[in-house]
């Protein structure tokens, strides 16, 4: 796991079912975060804030029972390993709704790579971004993220200008997915929201059905209660 301290990834996950941490969520409520953490929105983590922001890009089934939220860095190796398991299980469950949040903590390169890829959606080519770069088995410089968008078929000097002219509203995404990612007290890449879960650690496909299957059956005791 990509994190700010180099913790080991054996004291971020605790296991999924005795390992994620509940958070409490309903229509009207926010989720639950440290009462210190000082927020420069107050809806960051409300449940349309963390799971329905309309600036972001929506994988998967859209009607979805259960949204996995995917915080991640295109530097880390964990969220390229994390990436490829979660689309297997997004994939062959067809009832998850997976949203993308770039939270760039690696550096200057992973926050020019994030709002590159955050501009592309201004053409539709967000997911043919996103997969250029976390796929990229190496350190990102401009000169990679350019060459590797460039031969996902992304028109790069479109994306560039799109940068120029909405860079306000695409720094505002990364704000909010950074005080966001913070006030869940995630540590670093990748962290994930499953349901009403968080978990801040890589997981393997069997931990992220396991996850999906705990969180349905949270969400099924909320509806009996």
């Amino acid at each position: 796991m990509s994190t700010f301290d180099h913790s080991s990834r054996r004291e971020v996950l605790v296991a999924i079912g005795g390992t994620a941490i509940l958070l409490g969520l309903s229509a009207q409520t926010a989720f639950a975060a440290p009462k210190t953490t000082n927020l420069p929105m107050d809806d960051v983590l409300s449940e349309d804030a963390v799971l329905r922001d309309p600036d972001l890009f929506v994988a998967g089934n859209p009607n979805g029972d259960i949204t996995i939220v995917n915080y991640t860095d295109y530097q880390c190796p964990y969220c390229r390993k994390s990436d490829v398991d979660l689309r297997q299980v997004v994939r062959d469950d067809g009832k998850i709704r997976l949203v993308f949040k770039d939270w760039p903590v690696l550096g200057p390169a992973s926050v020019s790579a994030a709002k590159l890829v955050l501009a592309t959606k201004y053409q539709d080519k967000y997911i043919q971004a996103h997969e250029a770069l976390i796929t990229a088995n190496a350190r990102l410089t401009d000169d990679i993220v350019r060459e590797r968008l460039a031969a996902g078929g992304i028109d790069v000097e479109r994306a560039t200008r799109d940068l120029e002219v909405n860079k306000s509203k695409v720094e505002q995404i990364l704000a909010r997915n950074d005080a966001q990612a913070k006030a869940f007290g995630f540590r670093g890449t990748p962290a994930f929201i499953i349901g009403k879960f968080r978990v801040n650690s890589p997981l393997t496909t069997i931990q992220f059905e396991r996850a999906v299957l705990d969180a349905r059956k949270a969400a099924a005791m909320v509806k009996k209660t």
